[in-house]
């Protein structure tokens, strides 16, 4: 029961529907998710480690990930799902919920039933994040590993940082890959093309962005070209991993969103564990480049790693915008307990 005098406030109830129209994958979106990385440079944000539940049996996994945010109102709390069997089904590999805190009082304000549709945006503005800083000025040519809701936006939010007038998708399934590529290059106005040779494929481009949940490597050091950037966006758990370990000791610069989740969870973790990268050597990470501490791109012939495990800070980020935005345009249904 409540304390006599006290009232429950009011919590906000928005839709994947509301949620697409209220937060597109544009430049303030991009904006929202460079700046969270800006201020976790500052040292002040409180961020957990990831909480993942694993469930063998169907191929699946659940992420928890939150973080507090100075300065900023409320803090989010996001459930992420992926079950990787689920296109054999017809329904997506992900979903997931966010649930929005007031900073100052923990009081519940807002659900935001967006089906996983934040945790893309927010990924995929991520990328858009590292090509911008760290991508060569005149990249223009494009490869993205994976076929998925998240390569498309990949895709999309390069397209936001960097003037890229064509690129490749690799996926297993070909057939799959084919059909995005034509989808893209329809919608964006820029030459989308398959191609089954991987190695080809990321030789040939400017930037490389993986999007897949494969175990074992798919990029091999060998293929590094000088010049590129390598977005991996897909190791998120400790069983996962898309880049060879020597890709790290082969490029110039690498830089994990967090260090200590990459450690544990992104490439950073198999190069550890295969003795080519010292446990405690320590980089740049995004946020020190997004705030103006670390320095990225040095040279057009760098070789550049940027480690995306994806940050409980990025949800914070986008769930407030997402909140933000729909006080001001009056959206969503209104609970009162």
């Amino acid at each position: 029961m409540l304390r006599q005098g006290w009232k429950m406030p009011e919590i906000k109830i928005l839709t994947e529907a509301e949620l697409r129209e209220l937060v597109p994958l544009d430049d303030d979106a991009v904006t929202c998710v460079e700046e969270g990385f800006t201020t976790l440079a500052g040292g002040k944000v409180v961020m957990p480690p990831i909480m993942t539940l694993m469930v063998p049996d169907h191929n699946g996994e659940v992420c928890v990930k939150s973080a507090y945010v100075p300065g900023v109102d409320s803090f989010a709390m996001k459930m992420s799902p992926g079950f990787f069997d689920n296109p054999r089904l017809g329904l997506p590999s992900t979903t997931g919920l966010m649930v929005l805190f007031s900073s100052r009082t923990g009081m519940l304000e807002a659900l935001l039933l967006d089906n996983g549709y934040l945790t893309d945006v927010r990924t995929a503005a991520a990328g858009a994040v590292a090509a911008r800083h760290l991508a060569r000025k005149d990249a223009a040519h494009a490869c993205i590993l994976g076929a998925g809701v998240q390569s498309a936006l990949q895709l999309k939010a390069l397209l936001l940082v960097r003037e890229v007038k064509s690129a490749v998708i690799w996926a297993r399934d070909i057939a799959k890959a084919k059909a995005m590529a034509t989808r893209l290059s329809d919608e964006l106005g820029i030459d989308v093309t398959a191609n089954p040779d991987i190695a080809g494929a990321v030789k040939a481009a400017d930037i490389v962005v993986t999007t897949t949940p494969s175990s074992e490597p798919l990029i091999m050091a060998d293929w590094l070209q000088p010049g590129q950037l390598i977005i991996a966006m897909g190791s998120d758990q400790e069983h996962k991993s898309e880049l060879a370990p020597a890709c790290l000791s082969r490029a110039t610069l690498y830089v994990p969103d967090s260090q200590a989740q990459c450690a544990v969870k992104g490439e950073l973790r198999a190069a550890i564990e295969a003795g080519v990268i010292p446990a405690d050597r320590r980089f740049p990470e995004l946020g020190d480049i997004t705030a103006g501490k670390a320095p990225g791109r040095r040279s057009d012939a760098d070789i550049i790693i940027a480690d995306l495990t994806g940050t409980g800070v990025q949800d914070t980020a986008i769930a407030t915008l997402a909140r933000q935005r729909a006080q001001a345009a009056g959206k969503g249904a209104t609970f009162s307990s």
